[in-house]
């Protein structure tokens, strides 16, 4: 059996891959944790529809996301023409597009993973900070920031590994372009619909699959230790 040794193309995907996954989880990191505060902590009229719109994403097919994403960053779209005349900044069929629509589709991985982590959180400990004369911007970074961190990472590392297979939305929105929007996925079905092209999919198929379970596996490793350094066991 040949190794999986790649050819220039190839590796460009792969790189192109890590890039658009790293850009996306940079771009929606920030933003989930703000979400997954004012969902779980947030009391207000409408939560139940942030919630749903937040993780629509992850219900709808991810043409329907890439297809918003048209509508609404195309150059002739209300988000796309500002950006375009205000900045000279495109983003549709650009590889900063195939991040957009990546962080779009992992955006409710990291929420969810947010949030999962703020339930571990025992209100009692950012109590007692306050009864000490700790101030709400203190409570949040020397207690309540640490003790969900856990929860910060795995989901940054699993959007990641998800980022690295998003198909659908990047496809549709930032097109197939070879070395500036032809990721992991959209390589392999360049090379199925190729003739001769079996062994560049299973190549492709074979890096994509041991990236995806390795990032899974780090997602799950962090989560433990960062427990065990928390205190939390497990």
């Amino acid at each position: 059996m040949t190794g999986v040794l790649l050819e220039p193309a190839e590796w460009e995907a792969v790189r192109l891959s890590l890039g658009v996954a790293a850009r996306s989880v940079s771009v929606s990191l920030v933003p989930a944790v703000l979400a997954a505060l004012l969902l779980s902590r947030g009391r207000f009229a409408g939560r139940s529809l942030l919630d749903a719109l937040v993780h629509l994403p992850l219900v709808v097919p991810p043409v329907v996301v890439g297809w918003g994403l048209l509508v609404l960053f195309g150059v002739r779209g209300p988000l796309g023409s500002l950006l375009n005349e205000w900045f000279g900044a495109r983003l549709v069929f650009t590889t900063e597009g195939a991040a957009l629509a990546t962080a779009v589709m992992s955006f409710p991985l990291i929420v969810r993973a947010v949030r999962l982590g703020l339930d571990g959180v025992d209100p009692g400990l950012e109590a007692a900070a306050g009864t000490l004369g700790a101030g709400r911007l203190d409570r949040f970074f020397n207690v309540t920031l640490p003790l969900m961190s856990p929860g910060i990472l795995a989901g940054a590392v699993t959007a990641f590994a998800a980022g690295l297979g998003e198909f659908g939305a990047v496809i549709t929105f930032a097109s197939n372009i070879p070395g500036e929007t032809q990721t992991l996925p959209l390589a392999i079905y360049s090379a199925t619909q190729t003739p001769g092209g079996e062994r560049t999919a299973a190549r492709l198929a074979l890096v994509s699959f041991a990236l995806a379970a390795a990032g899974l596996l780090l997602a799950e490793w962090i989560a433990r230790r960062m427990g065990r350094l928390l205190g939390r066991g497990g």
